[in-house]
């Protein structure tokens, strides 16, 4: 999917605000991509959720914040960013 504020391939926070907004699940899947690659996008993901804290129709924004918020801990806390599946035993 195109998305309207896609400069030159780089994901700004209108840009991900659309993916997010109005993106389907290749989208998701490339946004996704690319904050595993660059995990600095995760900032951005949360400033654009956050903006829809309060719309009573953002349960796309609240996924995308939590998924971010639990990477960014993994990150802090030195760990790693697995799908956060427990291995048996553990």
């Amino acid at each position: 999917m195109l998305h309207r504020h896609l400069n030159h391939q780089r994901l700004t926070l209108a840009a991900i605000d659309n993916i997010i907004g109005r993106g389907k699940k290749l989208d998701w899947r490339e946004l996704r991509a690319e904050v595993v690659r660059d995990p600095s996008l995760l900032d951005k993901v949360l400033r654009v959720c956050r903006a829809h804290v309060h719309d009573s129709h953002g349960q796309r924004y609240d996924l995308w914040m939590h998924y971010a918020e639990r990477q960014l801990a993994g990150l802090g806390a030195g760990g790693s960013r697995a799908s956060g599946r427990r291995r048996a035993g553990a």
